[in-house]
């Protein structure tokens, strides 16, 4: 948006306030407020931020320079659920150039490597998230009367967290992202709502800003909306699962519907979807970044009778029990959850899909079979491997993948020492199960 429309724009939207936004290295939202008369310095020199004191932007505080969140005018819109105010994404700068630690810059970076090639990444997010309440000090679903033992797609459930799911999808209409339907998914208290793909730095934009709006209204109407991988131990979790697929301008890349095995995929989209395959256990670092991750990406059945968390690296057609899915022309990443940092996700599932078609890697068939109902040793038989079933392991895992490390840049000793420590803050900490089980047994 050019200056002049960009200054009409807020003046017609009776904008007071420009939130200037970026996200640290959990994809934690991030901003300073900065009233529109200085609009002009957010896009020229950007809004200054004291870098030490971002999580995971490797600054310190002796040495270097402020950390600038310089605005990306496209970006710029009004935050519905916040009058006066308008949003603007923006790149880290130090010194006057792009930050190699932010992570809008890297998957920037990514996103270079398909423009090379004359090719844009497209990503649609589904976000899945658990709108809850606190009563007495416990965490419960919003809605009391939410209680089916399988309440996917309940209308009952649906309907009485309309007030909430209207709103957020409406703030989100109001902006320009598209929303086309809503649900109640298989927790109680759990929901989806999908919008429209886009490119990929777009559709990153999209989910940040769509969060941001999750959480506000939620608090403004007493609730938690929370996008924790796994709040309830006996629920199905949270997850983000990424439709994507690579355009030319003239056609989707990745769509073939004389494909012989039935994917209707391209053998682009199978060396894409090989790289993503080789990488998997790499990229449920990234794409699962948090200790709680793990309780979702559970081998086996859910409690609830379905799961949509993939511990299985392997592909099929219409075959959710695997980590991909292929539903025609395009491929269905199931892998990451809602803690994951889009942009960081984003950039290493190009760099592992770009790996598989540069070194041309086929995947194999896909697999039609229910792997829910196999023993590991069936798996193993089959050459299915499974997913990391913990933090380290996929840090582990992470550490010995050159090219998702590459993706990551500089940032990757930060992710990688940030994490550790996690794991072992958790490792450490005496949970009540321990109390419960161990306190009088010996």
């Amino acid at each position: 948006m050019k200056t002049a429309d960009a200054k009409k724009f807020l003046k017609d939207g009776g904008v007071k306030y420009v939130l200037a936004q970026f996200v640290d290295i959990h994809g934690a939202a991030k901003a300073k407020s900065v009233p529109v008369e200085h609009y002009d310095t957010v896009i020229n020199e950007g809004a200054g931020f004291a870098g030490f004191a971002i999580s995971g932007m490797g600054m310190q505080p002796n040495v270097d320079g402020d950390y600038m969140a310089v605005g990306d005018p496209g970006t710029l819109s009004l935050v519905p659920w916040q009058p006066g105010y308008a949003r603007m994404a923006c790149d880290g700068h130090v010194h006057g150039k792009p930050y190699a630690c932010d992570s809008r810059v890297i998957l920037k970076r990514q996103l270079a490597r398909m423009a090379d090639k004359g090719w844009t990444f497209y990503t649609g997010m589904e976000p899945e998230f658990s709108l809850l309440r606190r009563v007495e000090g416990r965490i419960v679903p919003c809605d009391a009367s939410d209680t089916l033992a399988k309440p996917c797609y309940d209308y009952k459930g649906l309907s009485r967290s309309r007030a909430f799911l209207e709103r957020l999808a409406e703030s989100m209409r109001a902006v320009g992202i598209d929303v086309y339907q809503i649900d109640h998914e298989d927790a109680n208290g759990q929901f989806e709502i999908n919008y429209t793909y886009a490119d990929a730095l777009t559709s990153c934009d999209h989910f940040t800003f769509f969060k941001m709006g999750a959480a506000e209204i939620a608090s403004d109407m007493g609730l938690i909306c929370s996008f924790m991988p796994k709040p309830f131990s006996n629920r199905p979790g949270n997850g983000l699962h990424m439709h994507m697929s690579i355009g030319d301008g003239k056609k989707n890349l990745f769509e073939d519907k004389s494909d012989k095995r039935g994917l209707g995929l391209s053998e682009l989209g199978y060396q894409f979807a090989a790289g993503l395959l080789a990488h998997a256990p790499a990229l449920a670092a990234i794409c699962c970044p948090t200790v709680n991750s793990y309780k979702r990406l559970v081998v086996g059945r859910s409690l609830t009778g379905a799961t949509w968390a993939p511990a299985y690296i392997c592909y099929g057609n219409n075959n959710r029990t695997g980590m991909i899915r292929g539903p025609g022309g395009r491929i269905e990443l199931r892998l990451p959850d809602g803690s994951a940092n889009p942009y960081l996700a984003t950039a290493a599932v190009i760099a592992a899909g770009l790996d598989g078609v540069e070194r041309k890697l086929d995947p194999g068939e896909p697999v039609v079979d229910s792997l829910y109902d196999m023993s590991l040793a069936q798996l193993k038989r089959r050459g299915i491997r499974v997913l990391p079933q913990n933090l380290k392991e996929a840090l582990d895992a992470l550490e010995k993948d050159g090219v998702v490390m590459g993706a990551l840049g500089d940032l990757a000793p930060e992710f990688v020492n940030l994490k550790r420590m996690e794991w072992v803050e958790y490792m450490r900490h005496v949970s009540d199960w321990e109390v419960e089980n161990y306190l009088q047994f010996f």
